[in-house]
């Protein structure tokens, strides 16, 4: 079945950076249609509300890093309410948690410099000579905040990343008290009120193109636009599932030369804060062994929900592909952390929620990051093909923000000037 009606812009993923570009354009009066895969909008953001609770427990992107002035000024316009996250920060050493002393890491990444030769992560770390403990805590460091794997990802890129966190103090982060998820159903809204269309449920299987012209192809429908904005996320660009026809070659060349980061997180949901009698005010919690080893609370607030998160390759283990599994596994290393029986916790548990991106056909990965020699890739994502394709997503971020929500909000509003100005 074909559709008759030639749009003036096809978009491909209703995430952050396909809504956001569509917005801009309809509310241009440019006539839109936006085909999403997955039954909902929002991608690697999604919400799952909790019963009796102010707070949902969140399956993808969580918190608001630092203060990104476009992602500030949507949250104002869609009347959201965001909270800092506060409290202290304890270590679980050596069997024993304690407030965690000061962390001579965070000064080593400023040293990185974009202008030095760019190596991975794990191969700075050696030439500067860096204690085993201190070494292994930066490479824990990158890999769980960055998703990425220390072997990989480059420091032209880290440095990058660091000053553009800097700019934003992107040492700061919210939460939004209605779930993440309330940003994308607002951007819909918009879109929607603007006169564009939507149809969920529609994964894109091809995509055919030439100057002015775009064919895009689901499994039941075909849908006709002179432009077309593709916002896959990078694993799926990268893994071919959709064709292309003509291949982009310089953009999928630069997908190839990127990496998709891998992550694995749980919300545990309890009937009462059983840390506070340990850990009064706990914020976020470190461990030195087992799995997750990054924990965190929604301190200041006090809701009996705590959250464990593996970064980088660790996420890939065979034994946390099964949900079940990994609940489990979070379980007994929080039992043990905090001198409790398991049979106890279990006592407690009112609920957990998990999902695995790596598996999820529409992701395949968590979020991007650019390894050693790829820190142009994502500039060379942005150009346009012809001035009817055009690319998006958090991974075309150029402003050191990849695998952030505002780097995906930006990239949207940048495609729909670029596309503007073509049309």
């Amino acid at each position: 079945m074909s559709s008759a009606k030639i749009y003036d812009v096809l978009v491909v993923g209703a995430g952050v950076a396909g809504l956001a570009a569509g917005r801009v354009l309809a509310e241009a009066g440019k006539r839109v249609f936006l085909l999403e895969a997955r039954n909902r909008v929002g991608g690697r953001i999604w919400s799952i509300p909790v019963p009796g609770s102010e707070l949902p427990a969140e399956l993808g992107a969580e918190f608001v890093h630092g203060r990104p002035p476009e992602l500030l000024s949507l949250i104002q316009e869609a009347g959201l309410r965001i909270y800092e996250l506060d409290g202290k920060q304890i270590c679980f050493e050596q069997g024993r948690l304690q407030e965690c002393s000061s962390d001579a890491t965070s000064s080593l990444f400023e040293e990185l410099s974009e202008n030095g030769p760019d190596l991975s992560f794990a191969e700075w770390i050696e030439q500067k000579h860096i204690p085993g403990k201190a070494a292994q805590a930066a490479m824990n460091f990158v890999e769980g905040f960055n998703a990425a794997d220390a072997r990989r990802i480059g420091t032209a890129a880290l440095a990058k990343q660091q000053k553009a966190e800097d700019a934003i103090e992107g040492d700061l982060a919210f939460r939004i008290e209605g779930g993440y998820s309330a940003l994308p159903d607002f951007l819909l809204k918009r879109f929607e009120a603007a006169g564009g269309k939507i149809r969920l449920s529609a994964p894109v299987e091809a995509i055919v193109w030439q100057k002015d012209a775009v064919r895009v192809i689901t499994q039941t429908d075909e849908f006709t636009a002179r432009k077309c904005l593709v916002t896959l996320p990078l694993g799926v660009l990268q893994s071919g599932r959709v064709l292309f026809d003509p291949e982009p070659q310089d953009v999928m060349q630069a997908a190839r030369r990127s990496a998709m980061g891998s992550a694995r997180r749980i919300t545990y949901l309890f009937r009462e804060q059983f840390w506070k009698q340990n850990a009064v005010e706990m914020s976020f919690l470190f461990s030195d062994e087992g799995l997750p080893r990054v924990w965190w609370t929604p301190s200041p607030k006090t809701i009996p929900q705590i959250t464990g998160w593996i970064g980088g390759p660790k996420a890939l283990a065979s034994e946390y592909s099964d949900d079940e599994q990994f609940a489990q596994s979070g379980l007994r290393l929080l039992a043990k952390m905090f001198s409790q029986t398991e049979d106890s916790l279990r006592a407690l548990l009112a609920g957990w929620h998990t999902h695995d991106w790596q598996r999820d056909p529409f992701s395949l990965g968590a979020y991007s990051y650019a390894p050693k020699g790829a820190v142009d890739a994502s500039e060379a994502m942005t150009m346009s093909l012809e001035e009817t394709l055009y690319f998006a997503g958090e991974h075309t971020d150029t402003t050191g923000h990849w695998g952030t929500v505002h780097g995906a909000l930006g990239s949207g509003q940048r495609a729909a000037k670029q596309i503007l100005s073509a049309l």
